[in-house]
């Protein structure tokens, strides 16, 4: 068990912002929700759309109407990090915490409590959560079990419930609003993997991460391979900028996919020798093994392509990855100039 707290003095005072940019499927599930839980812990809920043109904003607009503590900002930078970052700016110091909901989740009703109590009771500035992907229609599904499964997903300890640790990453829910200003918020330069790169900076500031088991949530998945890879592309790009900024080597699991693009690339010099290919086919079989092996365990056929999936998703990522580490090449850039 963690430390508990000794030096929690003032009523807590919770910040829920909700980034989001055409949602209108899932925002009024997710403003009612926040709606019963504000009025339980004394909250307020800012919704900041990035310029929705599928009628989120005339749903926003009827809570807004009805509810006092639920208001609407506009973020012109459109980006999940921005919105953020003006919320909090926005709050002038009112609120003591500030919960994260993204509005392509879904959320357990308790959610909130859960996290101001565990605010209350575990030594940490920030209380991040696991994350389960979930999927209705086909290409959903295979994309939601792969990214559970840790061929998929790489072992990162947030795609699983834990027992409780502290980490060094995880999908935020609860962070301190002085540790979250102490460290200036999110980089808004970030499209992809803000958080990761705000958790570097809270670490260096010593705070203390805290990935409870005492709630999760629920991602919907991409319903595409286009999509998936766009996400993934964008992902690794995110990561490299990260590891380029604050200078810092990648982790072993992340060297791992790091290694893909390079790997398939070399395989295109098969003709020269076979060997050239080994990298890529080794990779590739294991994929697809260990997607015929989920399906065969869950008796789903469907689940055969979660190797295809996964592919994918590292290709994807890797490719994102070396894309940004090549642009942001000292001697690329002198080369471009010239």
């Amino acid at each position: 068990m963690p430390d508990t707290l000794s030096s929690y003095e003032r009523a807590a005072d919770p910040l829920v912002v909700v980034p989001c940019l055409n949602e209108a499927t899932h925002i009024a599930g997710i403003l009612r929700q926040l709606s019963a839980a504000m009025k339980r812990l004394n909250g307020r809920v800012v919704v900041v759309d990035g310029g929705s043109t599928d009628g989120t904003l005339d749903i926003v607009g009827e809570f807004v109407s009805a509810d006092p503590r639920i208001s609407l900002l506009h973020n012109p930078d459109r980006i999940q990090s921005a919105a953020i970052n003006l919320a909090v700016a926005q709050d002038s110091g009112r609120a003591t915490h500030l919960l994260r909901v993204d509005a392509h989740c879904t959320y357990p009703d308790d959610f909130c409590d859960v996290l101001m109590q565990q605010a209350n009771s575990v030594y940490a500035d920030s209380i991040v959560v696991s994350m389960i992907a979930e999927g209705v229609q086909p290409v959903q599904r295979i994309n939601a079990a792969t990214q559970n499964a840790s061929f998929g997903n790489g072992g990162a300890a947030h795609r699983h419930i834990p027992s409780g640790a502290y980490v060094n990453h995880g999908h935020h829910a609860l962070m301190k609003i002085d540790a979250f200003r102490a460290v200036r918020g999110y980089d808004p330069s970030f499209t992809h993997n803000e958080d990761a790169e705000l958790d570097y900076r809270l670490r260096k500031a010593g705070s203390r991460i805290w990935l409870t088991n005492a709630t999760a949530i629920t991602y919907h998945p991409r319903t595409s391979f286009r999509d998936l890879a766009r996400q993934y592309f964008n992902y690794g790009a995110g990561r490299a900028r990260n590891l380029i900024k604050h200078q810092v080597r990648p982790q072993l699991r992340q060297v791992k996919v790091i290694m893909v693009a390079p790997a398939v690339a070399m395989a295109l010099l098969a003709p020269v020798h076979w060997v050239f290919a080994l990298p890529a086919a080794i990779w590739a079989l294991y994929c697809l093994f260990s997607g015929a092996r989920m399906a065969a365990a869950q008796r789903d056929p469907l689940l055969v392509l979660c190797g295809v999936a996964a592919m994918i998703m590292h290709f994807a990522w890797s490719l994102g990855f070396w894309q940004q580490v090549l642009r942001r090449s000292p001697g690329l850039q002198r080369r471009v100039a010239q």
